[in-house]
C-alpha cells in the first residue's frame, strides 16, 4: 500500500486472502473464527457452512465441541445481531456493541441511572451464572427482583419490560445463547452469562476500557476484512464515524492508501495483500455471510458485483441468500436440500457462467453437499 489508489480488484484478493477463500486457513476453529472476524449466526445452519469454506478439514463437531467447552460463544453483539465470536475475544466485542447504544434496555423514555443500570446486569448475571436458564425462567427472576427491589427501576420501565418479557435485557452482550441439554446441533434457545463480563466499571475506567476496545475491535475487522475506510469500519461494528475515525488515526502502524471511491483506505501492516492476478478459486458462502457485510454498501463492489446485489438481498424478510464466489466475485446464489439417501445443490446463476466455471462450482458443490448430508448421492442442478 502506499499513495497509489487501490484497485477493486486488489482489494478482492486481500479479503479473499483474509478469508481462507484463497487457500483454505489451516488452524483450529478457534483460530479460525478469530482470523475470519466474528461470524454472523442469524440464521444457525450458516456459521458451520461459513467455516467449511474458509477452514481446511473442518468438521462441524469441531465447532459444536469449542461451543459446548465455552471456546466459542454465541450472543448478541455487533450492530444488535447474533453472532459467533471466541471467548478470549468476546469482551471487546460487546464493549464495542453496548457503546454504540444499540444493545440498550431501557424502554420507558425515561433515561436511568447507571446504577440501576448496573444493578440489573449484576443480578442477571448472577442468576445465570452457573446454570443455563430460558427465557421464560429468567423473566420470572426479574418479576420477583423488581418486586424485592422496588425503588431501582420506575414503574414506567417496570411495566414495559413485563409486558415484553424483559426481552431487550435477555437480549444484551450481557448474556450469550446455549441449548439444552448441549445439543448444538439444534438452535439455541436457552442463555446464560457471558464467559467474561466486564462487570461494573466506574464512569472513568469504563471511558478508558471503551476506546480501547473500540482500537482493538477495529484492528480485528482490518484483520479479517482489510483493507477498509473509516465508513466501512463503522458499519461493520456499528459504532459512531467520528469515534471510529478517531480509533483508526490514534493507530500510527497502520498504513494508509487511497481507494476507488477515494477515500483513505486503512491496513495492518503485516496483513496479506496477493496481487491482483492471483487466481481465486470457486467458493459457497453461507446466508449472511460476514465478507458480504463488512463493508459500507458503497464499498461492497469489492465481492458484490452492483448489478447482483438485488439478487442477493432479500429486502422483503432482510435476509442475505446464500451466494456462490466465480474469480473472488458474488456470481448466483444456491440452495441445498436432501437427507440420508439423496441431496441436491440448485445453483442460481445471477449472470452467465461459463462452462468451466460451471465445472468448477459443481465439483466444489459435490464437496459442499458431502458436508452437508454425508453419504447421499449429489445432484446438482442451475435454474
Amino acid at each position: 500500500m502506499g499513495a497509489r489508489e487501490l484497485t477493486v480488484r486488489e482489494l478482492n484478493r486481500a479479503l479473499l486472502a483474509r478469508q481462507g477463500l484463497l487457500e483454505p486457513l489451516a488452524v483450529d476453529v478457534v483460530a479460525a473464527i478469530e482470523a475470519i472476524g466474528a461470524v454472523q449466526a442469524q440464521q444457525w445452519s450458516a456459521p458451520p457452512v461459513a467455516l467449511w469454506s474458509r477452514v481446511a478439514g473442518f468438521d462441524t463437531a469441531a465447532l459444536h465441541d469449542a461451543l459446548a467447552g465455552r471456546q466459542a460463544v454465541l450472543g448478541t453483539l455487533l450492530r444488535g445481531t447474533l453472532h459467533l465470536a471466541s471467548a478470549r475475544e468476546h469482551a471487546a466485542y460487546a464493549a464495542v456493541a453496548e457503546q454504540s447504544g444499540v444493545t440498550r434496555w431501557e424502554r420507558s423514555g425515561t433515561p436511568l441511572p447507571a446504577s440501576a443500570v448496573d444493578a440489573v446486569r449484576a443480578a442477571v448475571g448472577e442468576f445465570c451464572a452457573d446454570t443455563p436458564r430460558s427465557d421464560a425462567r429468567i423473566a420470572e427472576f426479574l418479576d420477583s427482583w423488581v418486586a424485592a427491589n422496588p425503588m431501582v427501576l420506575p414503574a414506567a420501565e417496570v411495566t414495559w419490560q413485563q409486558a415484553h418479557g424483559w426481552r431487550p435485557v435477555r437480549t444484551t452482550p450481557d448474556l450469550v445463547r446455549v441449548p439444552a441439554a448441549d445439543q448444538w446441533a439444534k438452535a439455541p434457545k436457552l442463555s446464560l452469562a457471558a464467559p467474561n463480563p466486564r462487570g461494573a466499571p466506574t464512569r472513568t475506567a469504563a471511558s478508558t476500557a471503551d476506546a480501547d476496545a473500540l482500537i482493538e475491535v477495529t484492528r480485528r475487522h482490518l484483520r479479517a476484512f482489510g483493507p477498509a475506510t473509516v465508513d466501512d469500519v463503522a458499519c461493520w461494528t456499528g459504532a459512531r464515524t467520528p469515534r471510529v475515525r478517531a480509533a483508526l488515526e490514534a493507530q500510527d502502524d497502520l498504513l494508509r492508501a487511497t481507494g476507488p471511491t477515494g477515500n483513505v483506505c486503512y491496513d495492518l501492516p503485516d496483513a496479506p495483500r496477493p496481487g491482483a492476478d492471483t487466481p481465486a478459486p470457486a467458493r459457497f458462502l453461507a446466508a449472511f455471510d460476514s465478507a458480504l457485510l463488512a463493508y459500507h454498501p458503497s464499498s461492497r463492489e469489492r465481492i458484490l458485483p452492483a448489478a447482483f446485489k438485488k439478487a442477493v438481498y432479500s429486502a422483503g424478510n432482510l435476509r442475505v441468500l446464500a451466494t456462490f464466489l466465480v474469480d473472488g466475485l458474488v456470481a448466483g446464489t444456491w440452495a441445498a436440500s436432501g437427507g440420508r439417501r439423496a441431496a441436491e445443490l440448485i445453483l442460481t446463476p445471477a449472470a452467465d457462467v461459463g462452462t468451466p466455471h460451471r465445472r468448477e462450482l459443481e465439483a466444489e458443490g459435490e464437496r459442499l453437499l458431502a458436508f452437508l448430508y454425508p453419504g447421499a448421492t449429489p445432484t446438482i442442478s442451475w435454474s
